[in-house]
């Protein structure tokens, strides 16, 4: 197995396709790449979507139609982003219709969890200035919703 073998499935309740779409239209280097239909043999109406395979920056996704389920925080896709603009892009992306949290931390319209993060952070958290690292953690911690690349910077530089 390669490392590009391994693909994350993410269970829709009857609408994967609208999230496949969605995503896509989000991060680039992304496309739709196959969708799948049931046949008579079910378990679904024959015809209806049953799963639609998908890249998103080069990862391979597939959203599956399935039972009613709820997605958690136990697990989310973490998007380091290399600048501020980035950083506001996908944060502005991911929460219309969603829900903010701390820490760069965001819910979709979908309920997927998704952290938003300045690349730079895991840079500024594993430094070996400890005084500089805690400086930096401590903004983070401290921030509801999107991330500030300056603010980071800032507390980690003034430390």
């Amino acid at each position: 197995m390669s490392g590009t073998d391994l693909i994350t499935c993410m269970f829709f309740s009857g609408n994967a396709q609208e999230a496949a779409e969605y995503y896509t239209g989000i991060f680039k280097d992304s496309s739709i790449d196959r969708v799948n239909h049931f046949t008579a043999a079910g378990p679904g109406p024959e015809g209806a979507i049953v799963s639609v395979e998908f890249t998103l920056n080069g990862r391979s996704f597939v959203a599956l139609n399935g039972p009613p389920l709820d997605f958690t925080q136990a697990i989310s896709l973490q998007i380091p982003c290399a600048d501020q603009a980035e950083v506001d892009h996908y944060w502005d992306a991911l929460t219309a219709g969603g829900e903010e949290g701390r820490a760069g931390w965001l819910k979709d319209r979908f309920g997927v969890s998704w952290q938003v993060v300045p690349a730079a952070l895991a840079d500024m958290l594993g430094s070996q200035d400890r005084a500089k690292a805690a400086q930096a953690a401590k903004v983070m911690m401290s921030t509801q919703g999107k991330m500030s690349l300056a603010a980071l910077q800032q507390a980690f530089d003034g430390a």
